[in-house]
C-alpha cells in the first residue's frame, strides 16, 4: 500500500492513496498565498530556503533536518493525526460521491433497431467483422440484401459480411480487430481474446490466466468496463493471481463507475458480506436500474429479512420495470423464444 507523500497508481488509490491526494491538495491550498514567505523550522525556529524537510504524513510543517523532525515528533503527533484523520474523512466522502454517482449507459443502443442494448450478455452479440455490438433480436431476424431480398446464407445484419463459424475464423477476425482504430485496437476484441485465453476452449488456445489478465488490463485502459470486472473477479478468486480482496474491490469499483452492473452487484455482495447493509443496498439499487436481476433478488431478500423497507423494494421494482420498458421488443422476444442463448433479461 502506498504511504502518504508517495502516491502510486493502483489499488491503494481508492483507499490510503486518497488520503495522500487530499493531504497534497490541502498542503497546496495552505501555501498558495505564502510563496514569498520564508520557511521556518517548527522545532528550532531556523529560517531559510534550506528548511525543506516536510512532515511525511500531514505535509503541514517543515524542518531544517531530520534531527529536528525527530525531536519535534511528540509535540506534533496529535496535530498531525487530527489533520490526517480529517483528510481521510474528506477523501472517503469524495470517493463515495464519485462511486455512487449514477453511471453512464454502458452499451448504448443497438445500431440497427436503435433500442437500448440489454445488460445481460446473451441479449447482445459482438460482431468481429465490423466491431459492432448488435442485439439478439436483430441477429435472429432475417437478413436482406440491398434490393430487399432475403439472404440465404448467414451474414452480419450490419455490414453484410458472412459471420465466422470456425474457431480459426473467429480468432482471425478477432486479431484483425485488435489492429483497428489506427493500431490502438478494438477494446471488445482485446477483451474477448482474453476470455479465450482464460477459458482455453478454442482450437490452439490453452488456459492462460496471465495472458488473459494482460489483455483485460489493456482493454480496461481503452475504456471497456467489463474487463475491469473480470480482473476484479480474478483477484477475488485467485485466478492467475493471489487472492487479494482489496484489489478485487478496486477493480470492481473501476468497472462499476463506468457502468458495469455485474461489477456493481459484486460490490454489493462484498459490502453485504462485510456487514455494511446500507452500502450494499445502494450498490444493488444502482445495479437494478441498469437491469441486473441478481441485485433485484438481493433487495427482495433484504426486504424479506427486514433489512430494506417496503419503499426500497417498491423503488427497485419500478426501476427494473423502467429498464425493461427500454429494452423490450417483439423482435427480441421472438429471438429469446427461439433460442435460450438469445435471452435478454
Amino acid at each position: 500500500m502506498s504511504t502518504p507523500g508517495n502516491c502510486k497508481d493502483g489499488a491503494s488509490k481508492s483507499n490510503n492513496g486518497g488520503v495522500c491526494e487530499m493531504n497534497d491538495m490541502l498542503h497546496n491550498m495552505s501555501t498558495v498565498d505564502k510563496e514569498d514567505s520564508i520557511p521556518i523550522c517548527a522545532n528550532c525556529g531556523k529560517e531559510g530556503s534550506d528548511v525543506n524537510n516536510t512532515c511525511n504524513k500531514c505535509k503541514m510543517v517543515k524542518y531544517c533536518n531530520a534531527a529536528c523532525k525527530k525531536k519535534h515528533r511528540h509535540k506534533h503527533k496529535e496535530q498531525c493525526e487530527e489533520h490526517c484523520r480529517r483528510a481521510a474523512e474528506r477523501a472517503a466522502k469524495l470517493h463515495d460521491e464519485k462511486l455512487f454517482k449514477p453511471p453512464p449507459s454502458l452499451f448504448g443502443d443497438c445500431p440497427i433497431c436503435f433500442l437500448l442494448l440489454p445488460s445481460l450478455y446473451t441479449g447482445r452479440i459482438y460482431q468481429t467483422c465490423c466491431g459492432k455490438t448488435i442485439c439478439s433480436g436483430c441477429i435472429h431476424a432475417p437478413v436482406y440484401d440491398n434490393q430487399g431480398d432475403k439472404v440465404d446464407n448467414k451474414k452480419c445484419p450490419f455490414c453484410r459480411v458472412p459471420t465466422p463459424t470456425t474457431d480459426a475464423e473467429i480468432i482471425k477476425w478477432t486479431k484483425k480487430r485488435m489492429e483497428a482504430n489506427d493500431g490502438q485496437g478494438d477494446a471488445v476484441a482485446i477483451f474477448n481474446l482474453g476470455v479465450y485465453h482464460r477459458v482455453g476452449e478454442l482450437d490452439g488456445y490453452t488456459q492462460d490466466y496471465k495472458k488473459a489478465l494482460e489483455l483485460w488490463h489493456r482493454a480496461g485502459e481503452l475504456g471497456y468496463a467489463e474487463a475491469y470486472n473480470n480482473i476484479g473477479y480474478a483477484h477475488q478468486c485467485g485466478e492467475g493471481v493471489k487472492v487479494d480482496k482489496e484489489k478485487a474491490n478496486h477493480y470492481y469499483e473501476l468497472a462499476a463507475m463506468q457502468g458495469d452492473s455485474t461489477a456493481r452487484c459484486n460490490l454489493g455482495e462484498m459490502e453485504e458480506n462485510a456487514g455494511n447493509t446500507n452500502r450494499a443496498l445502494k450498490h444493488y439499487m444502482i445495479a437494478v436500474k441498469d437491469g441486473n436481476n441478481d441485485s433485484l433478488k438481493q433487495i427482495k431478500l433484504f426486504y424479506s429479512n427486514g433489512q430494506a423497507s417496503k419503499e426500497d423494494y417498491t423503488t427497485a421494482l419500478q426501476l427494473y420495470q423502467e429498464y425493461l420498458g427500454e429494452i423490450k421488443s417483439k423482435q427480441r422476444d421472438e429471438a429469446a423464444a427461439a433460442r435460450e442463448n438469445y435471452r435478454y433479461y
